[in-house]
């Protein structure tokens, strides 16, 4: 044999026996379920400030639209929680959420004076709908006191709790007038069949606006729970579950916890918002968290999933919720608001001007690839591997199924497939949002090892469903 072409035939036995290694080659996800994290409450959004009075203007055919997007867990986001705001301000101005005592009735220990016109500014079309959809998790907060409960008489301009401590006011202490207050408002949407299963008494406590806002500490918040929680019991909410404190940001929330911590079972739930701190660490106390609020406040209308990384993009959403779930450990997930008209980027939905349609952003799907698959009562379980570059997470369901997002912000595109330890799929779904599909059904595969297999392209978030 000439020296050319043995030379040939060992090149050929070494390539036949050494691995190409391809780029577009398979990776594999292994989910561990015996090692468990948060278990999860869902996903939500708000329709407060009257945003739900510009929902409930539109057409009949628009109004399902709307919901069905925000609720609906096969067209649309399949939210999970809706936040409803308890209104403080005198009247229904501007986009003022009114009280249900507009007026004073005298003083803290008078007979209450409520008014209720069973609509709420729409919130209770909205809710009563939601139910409907199946929602069951309702957060109603108030973003302050009516102004006569405060030290300066007013719900705007912060101000704080008349009775709390270092807050003493002339017309008393409005404590219990407050909880009062607050177990009337669940009482309502109770008799409307809407139960309200969360309720937090502040709203960016940290920061003093020109619309409703209360001030409070640490220490002042823990002062008027050890208040609300036995009148919540009284009334008999032993069920309703008290929130705190919806802080500016996460950092500003975890300042709050150590005076918190000592409350017990008083309080359910740690809350905060993302404006001035994203939620990159869990907050230290024993309670679970939810982000409640969180938006691209500044920018203007943007629909795009990936363009340049752009404060609105999808995909930077996907993200922001990925790291506080992953690494803050958050329960539950809230966007600032669902639908909404104008130009301003801080909706997942924009109402047309001409109010003749629904433009839903990438921030709608990016929301949706999580909550439609990730239930509450999911629990958040370990992964290892997956594709260079992605982010990975993975929940078993109350159902069974187990959910698996893969967030891919770089360019590697290939096929990824999901095995489950102890787990053997016998059935499998894959779903995808990028550029081109909003939550739109991947082909997958079933192997015969019960792992189940699907492509996952470049700048794309895609969720696999793996059935028992």
């Amino acid at each position: 044999m000439a020296l050319h072409t043995l030379l040939l035939a060992v090149l050929a036995a070494v390539a036949s026996s050494t691995p190409v290694l391809d780029p577009r080659q398979a990776s594999t996800i292994t989910v561990d379920l015996t090692k468990t994290y948060q278990t999860m409450d869902g996903f939500g959004t708000s329709e407060t400030f009257q945003r739900a009075n510009q929902m409930h203007a539109l057409s009949p055919e628009l109004q399902r639209s709307a919901l069905d997007l925000l609720f609906n867990r096969t067209s649309g986001a399949g939210l999970s929680i809706l936040r409803n705001g308890i209104g403080s301000s005198p009247d229904s101005s501007s986009d003022h959420m009114v009280s249900i005592q507009p007026k004073s009735p005298g003083g803290p220990t008078a007979e209450p004076k409520y008014v209720w016109d069973g609509n709420d500014n729409s919130q209770v079309w909205v809710s009563t709908e939601a139910v409907k959809y199946g929602v069951k998790n309702f957060y109603a907060n108030a973003w302050s006191a009516p102004g006569y409960m405060k030290t300066n008489n007013n719900d705007a301009n912060g101000g704080t709790l008349c009775g709390v401590s270092g807050s003493t006011c002339s017309s008393g202490d409005w404590k219990q007038a407050y909880a009062n207050y607050l177990v009337q408002y669940i009482t309502y949407y109770k008799d409307l069949g809407v139960d309200i299963s969360h309720v937090g008494f502040l709203n960016e406590p940290d920061l003093t606006t020109s619309y409703a806002s209360m001030r409070s500490s640490g220490q002042q918040a823990a002062d008027f729970i050890k208040v609300l929680r036995p009148t919540l019991d009284k009334s008999n909410f032993t069920n309703v579950k008290i929130t705190c404190c919806d802080a500016e940001g996460w950092q500003s929330q975890a300042g709050m916890m150590s005076a918190l911590t000592p409350l017990g079972d008083a309080l359910s739930v740690a809350t905060g918002h993302s404006y001035t701190g994203q939620p990159t660490s869990p907050l230290s106390s024993r309670y679970p968290s939810w982000q409640t609020e969180n938006a691209d406040l500044q920018g203007a209308w943007t629909a795009a999933w990936y363009s340049n990384n752009g404060a609105g993009e999808g995909l930077v959403w996907a993200n922001k919720i990925y790291d506080a779930i992953t690494k803050a450990n958050v329960s539950a997930y809230l966007y600032w608001v669902g639908v909404q008209g104008g130009a301003t980027n801080s909706k997942m939905v924009r109402i047309s001007d001409d109010k003749k349609s629904l433009i839903p952003s990438k921030r709608l799907w990016a929301m949706a690839n999580w909550s439609r698959f990730v239930r509450p009562g999911a629990v958040r379980v370990a992964t290892s591997g997956g594709p260079s570059g992605a982010k990975v997470s993975a929940f078993k369901n109350p159902d069974g199924t187990v959910s698996v997002q893969v967030i891919q912000g770089g360019t590697a595109s290939g096929t990824v497939g999901v095995k489950v330890t102890g787990f053997e799929a016998k059935g499998g779904k894959a779903w995808i949002t990028d550029n081109t599909h909003d939550v739109g059904e991947q082909a997958a595969t079933v192997g015969s090892d019960g792992s189940v297999s699907a492509t996952v392209p470049g700048r794309s978030f895609v969720t696999f469903v793996l059935e028992p």
